[in-house]
């Protein structure tokens, strides 16, 4: 006689279900897409404050965990909490499942934030930015414009850069609205001659016939004018972040010679991301596990990030190279948008469901 199977409690079949879903979603999360949500301006217009969007971990492979001892679906800490939501106890070294394809130029990637160096790895904040130049590429910024092996590099459609905007009336938020500006997109200027607004070249062309503007000016450091925050060190070679470079963008089996440059534009990439436990850098020599060594060969490859909105952006050219084993995967496509400084229905973007993102 076949003993009959006890039906389950229906607090049982929700805990089933429960942990079904957990295990499930963290499956997708890890192997296929991750949500992800635009927190700051640096994209604009390309990617707006409040776009939320799906990271394709297929297109470049999915990388595997470097932190595994972690609570599911948490990032650094405990939902609502302080608490950190994983364990560095165990650490496995880097390893990427194959992919559909690697980093392009000008692709748009979602990447862990590399100077942020209290967190594991995997577990460092996501940034979202534009891949200008890859493995090997000579990068250089005249003006404001990027060059890439001495050409013209390609400009996002939607570029932004800061303008002064004079004028001797008080403008409205409407009135900035009617050229696509949002109220993130302009600052008074105290003594009230005008607006610092952050826009398209062609929106600020459109500002500069209106009758309430007089004049409009894109706003560029000067070309002799080293920032001290600039990577690698903007005071040192006189670089800012309209005039930068040049520099190669070094990749794994790429070799440089050891000398004063080389050690001013890459010991700090070699220091921080190449995984050398015995490293320093002495009288611009470079000494690994006590022996001075005369060149020096990468083992993995670095990418230069930087935002479309270009002069609100804190990318590559202030904090350097994203390394390889930092890529969490490719910005694919957003299906929701949600304007914040609206409300109810009109909060929602209809017009952005589902869109590529290129």
């Amino acid at each position: 006689m076949t003993k009959e199977k006890k039906k389950k409690s229906a607090t049982r079949e929700w805990v089933d279900a429960l942990v079904f879903a957990v295990i499930a979603a963290s499956l997708i999360r890890w192997l296929l897409l991750e949500p992800f949500t635009i927190p700051t301006g640096s994209m604009e217009k390309s990617l707006l404050v409040g776009d939320f969007l799906f990271v394709s971990k297929m297109h470049y492979g999915t990388r595997i965990p470097k932190t595994p001892l972690q609570v599911p679906l948490t990032h650094q800490k405990i939902w609502g909490t302080e608490l950190k939501s994983y364990s560095d106890l165990i650490q496995l070294p880097y390893y990427r499942l194959p992919g559909f394809t690697s980093i392009k130029r000008n692709d748009v990637v979602v990447f862990n934030y590399p100077a942020e160096y209290e967190y594991p790895v995997d577990l460092k904040t996501n940034y979202i930015k534009r891949a200008v130049a890859v493995p090997g590429d000579v990068l250089e910024i005249k003006k404001g414009q990027v060059y890439i092996n001495g050409a013209l590099g390609d400009n996002p459609e939607k570029m932004q850069f800061s303008y002064d905007v004079l004028t001797d009336k008080n403008l409205s938020m409407e009135f900035f609205e009617e050229y696509g500006i949002n109220r993130d997109g302009y600052i008074a200027f105290s003594n009230g001659v005008g607006y610092l607004v952050w826009t398209t070249e062609e929106i600020a062309k459109n500002l500069e016939k209106s009758p309430a503007i007089t004049n409009v000016t894109k706003r560029l450091d000067r070309e002799d004018m080293g920032e001290s925050s600039i990577f690698p060190d903007g005071a040192y070679f006189g670089w800012n972040k309209d005039n930068w470079g040049p520099l190669e963008i070094p990749g794994e089996g790429t070799t440089i010679q050891i000398n004063e440059e080389t050690m001013a534009k890459y010991a700090f990439t070699i220091e921080k991301y190449e995984g050398l436990k015995n490293m320093e850098v002495r009288d611009n020599k470079l000494i690994i596990d006590g022996k001075e060594v005369s060149s020096y060969t990468f083992k993995q490859n670095y990418y230069f990030m930087m935002g479309d909105n270009r002069h609100d952006s804190l990318d590559s050219r202030y904090w350097g190279f994203v390394p390889e084993d930092h890529v969490v995967g490719k910005a694919w496509f957003l299906w929701l948008s949600l304007d914040k400084h609206k409300s109810m229905f009109s909060k929602i973007r209809w017009n952005r469901f589902f869109n590529g993102i290129d």
